[in-house]
């Protein structure tokens, strides 16, 4: 997180954000190609239906995540970002409810609608630090949860119909195969298109070579996180896992952005993330 801000101020187009994160993916494809080579492990790499259709789904979620949180955090207070990432949690929950019946109680239904209310106080929050939120920035936040939950549920499908042979380590190496592929397609659909309206993309080189380090940084610690919450979805309900995950973010976040990057923290922003602590505690311990 604090490498992505950091990156997010030499940011200057949608297409410097999709050449920066496609050199990230690519990182994390060579990093699960020597994780496989580590475990000795090359025949998970045989690509069945099962497989190639989970790793798409997850890899073009990441993708678009990747892109819509770098865009995000340009434009809003980093909290803001993180809240919606929270509630982005209830899509893996509902998922699994209705595919795979994983019980959700009513102490459950109620630390979400909980959630909810923290939104509006970091929406009022981030009012308050950045001006009156536009439509654009909205509609970002939203894909960035969504994205997000998407990718959360791809990751315990994998754990639940995963096909035999195929590992957590293959997963994340096809996953990230897929997410370069996206993004790599994108950026060229948004540099195309610039050139049209007569502007001068910047050349891939020029973008990258200032923040390599902290797009590497990146890399390890995004595949770290998928890598063990796949692992972690073989024992833990999306019930507990993902509001778990994400709320200990939040809170990790919120002393970050304080102490590194001097966001003001008000009152609204105390009551959002308390209530968002308050959920989190209902819905993995009642």
């Amino acid at each position: 997180g604090y490498c992505g801000k950091k990156t997010s101020g030499a940011i200057v187009s949608n297409s410097d954000s999709m050449i920066m994160n496609v050199l990230r993916m690519a990182a994390c494809i060579v990093i699960g190609f020597f994780l496989i080579l580590l475990q000795n492990d090359l025949p998970s790499l045989i690509l069945t239906k099962n497989l190639l259709l989970l790793s798409a789904l997850s890899g073009i979620g990441t993708a678009f995540f990747v892109v819509s949180w770098l865009l995000s955090i340009r434009s809003g207070a980093y909290m803001m970002v993180e809240i919606f990432l929270l509630c982005g949690v209830v899509i893996p929950i509902v998922a699994c409810y209705l595919f795979f019946g994983d019980k959700v109680g009513v102490w459950q239904i109620v630390g979400i609608l909980i959630l909810l209310v923290a939104i509006y106080f970091m929406c009022t929050y981030n009012t308050a630090l950045k001006g009156k939120m536009s439509v654009k920035a909205l509609l970002l936040l939203l894909l960035c949860g969504f994205a997000n939950g998407v990718t959360d549920f791809s990751q315990k499908l994998f754990t639940k119909i995963a096909p035999q042979g195929a590992t957590n380590a293959s997963f994340n190496f096809y996953t990230y195969i897929f997410a370069t592929i996206t993004l790599l397609v994108t950026y060229l659909i948004i540099r195309k298109t610039d050139e049209k309206s007569g502007s001068k993309p910047r050349r891939p080189i020029d973008v990258v070579r200032p923040i390599w380090h902290y797009v590497l940084i990146m890399a390890v610690c995004l595949f770290a996180n998928s890598f063990f919450k796949t692992e972690a979805a073989k024992y833990l309900d999306a019930v507990q896992l993902y509001p778990l995950n994400q709320g200990c973010a939040v809170l990790l976040s919120l002393l970050m952005s304080a102490v590194l990057f001097k966001e003001k923290i008000n009152t609204k922003c105390i009551i959002g993330i308390f209530l968002s602590f308050v959920a989190l505690l209902m819905i993995n311990l009642l």
